[in-house]
């Protein structure tokens, strides 16, 4: 019999990514052409690519996934970045929110870290996304919660984050990570150094924030 504690836990995580996989779909249906075309957070693609990557597990079965794979012999950064690219071309601004919607309870997890690195891999994207194009999201607190509480020296080096002497110090959350310097921001954007990101300038305080900071060329 599954723990109890530990089925509250899974059910207030599928709650938390069905919430977060509604909200953006809505947001994305509010998007001009215009910002579908600017650059996110994720180097490399813009926003409409970071959307068709968000929904690829819905879409793509795993021989399927696996074919894709082979293609890029093996390497799956190169696999993602082709499909997002394909994907995002293939299907309208309106089908790239509806999947999202449609599958508001899909039980998709990426490969390692089950339902908190599915949560993890919708609301930093999300993040990616509106961070990046000035949006003033905010996600709700339970949300961040679950990701901050999660982060591991793992995670960091997955990702990979150079948190080395840096105190994380959220100024709208009683929340912190590391020791060190400190660099001072909301808690979703320090979520987001945690997943390995560089932000746009004055988001950041703090005097290791410039090693967090997007250049202009990024921006």
């Amino acid at each position: 019999m599954e723990n109890p504690v530990r089925k509250g836990k899974s059910a207030e995580v599928r709650a938390a990514i069905a919430a977060e996989r509604r909200e953006l779909a809505d947001l994305f249906d509010t998007l001009r052409t215009d910002q579908w075309n600017e650059r996110s957070l994720c180097t490399g693609w813009r926003v409409r690519e970071v959307a068709a990557h968000m929904s690829m597990g819905f879409r793509l079965s795993l021989p399927t996934m696996l074919g894709e794979l082979a293609k890029a012999r093996g390497n799956l950064h190169r696999m993602t970045d082709r499909v997002a690219r394909r994907d995002s071309a293939a299907y309208s601004t309106t089908e790239l929110a509806a999947f999202l919607r449609d599958n508001a309870h899909h039980p998709w997890t990426p490969p390692v870290g089950g339902l908190t690195a599915a949560l993890g891999h919708d609301l930093v994207h999300g993040l990616d996304i509106t961070v990046a194009l000035g949006l003033d999201r905010r996600v709700p607190e339970n949300r961040l919660r679950i990701l901050l509480d999660d982060i591991r020296p793992s995670g960091l080096k997955f990702f990979g984050a150079d948190l080395d002497g840096v105190r994380l110090c959220a100024d709208d959350l009683d929340w912190s990570y590391g020791s060190g310097s400190p660099v001072f921001g909301t808690a979703q954007d320090l979520l987001l150094l945690a997943y390995g990101r560089r932000l746009p300038a004055g988001r950041l305080r703090g005097k290791p924030s410039n090693r967090f900071t997007r250049s202009a060329e990024e921006a």
